[in-house]
């Protein structure tokens, strides 16, 4: 509780500077401030907000509970790596008469940064996954599965 006490009252100052420090500008746009901030409120709330819930939608659905947590670490990584470098991606702010900006190939490098991150995160998964096949194996054979397991998987529906 203390800690929450801190950050609120470290939050608060830190804005409290930025709008004094935003009022003593004499050219600030107070128009402009608005229209950025209710693009970043639509963008955040709107955009982004709705694709962290169909991801995690689509997570839930079709990985099995015991991988979620690594699953989601590797999804959380390969976002934020691609929102950094989607800019570079896409040449924002490579002249055309300047080759030397921006020479590298962005987009190959991204693709490569996102192999190895779904391959850290498929490495990650293993242990927990043969451990898992480990205990069902005690349990009277390959076949034999528990729904608390994985829960992801809908099983058949016994008639009432």
């Amino acid at each position: 509780m203390r800690t929450r006490v801190a950050l609120v009252a470290a939050g608060t100052l830190l804005i409290g500077y930025a709008v004094a420090g935003a009022w003593a500008d004499p050219e600030l746009a107070p128009a402009g401030v608005l229209v950025f901030l209710a693009g970043v409120l639509v963008g955040h709330d709107v955009v982004w907000m709705a694709g962290v819930l169909a991801v995690g939608a689509l997570l839930a659905r079709f990985v099995p509970r015991r991988h979620r947590p690594v699953v989601r670490a590797g999804v959380v990584g390969a976002a934020a790596l691609t929102v950094v470098a989607l800019p570079l991606v896409l040449g924002f702010g490579r002249p055309p008469d300047d080759p030397s900006v921006l020479p590298l190939p962005y987009g190959r490098n991204l693709a490569v940064v996102l192999l190895l991150v779904a391959a850290a995160t498929a490495v990650g998964c293993l242990p927990v996954e043969l451990r898992h096949r480990r205990r069902t194996a005690g349990r009277g054979g390959t076949g034999a599965r528990s729904r608390a397991d994985d829960a992801s998987t809908p099983g058949p529906v016994d008639p009432p």
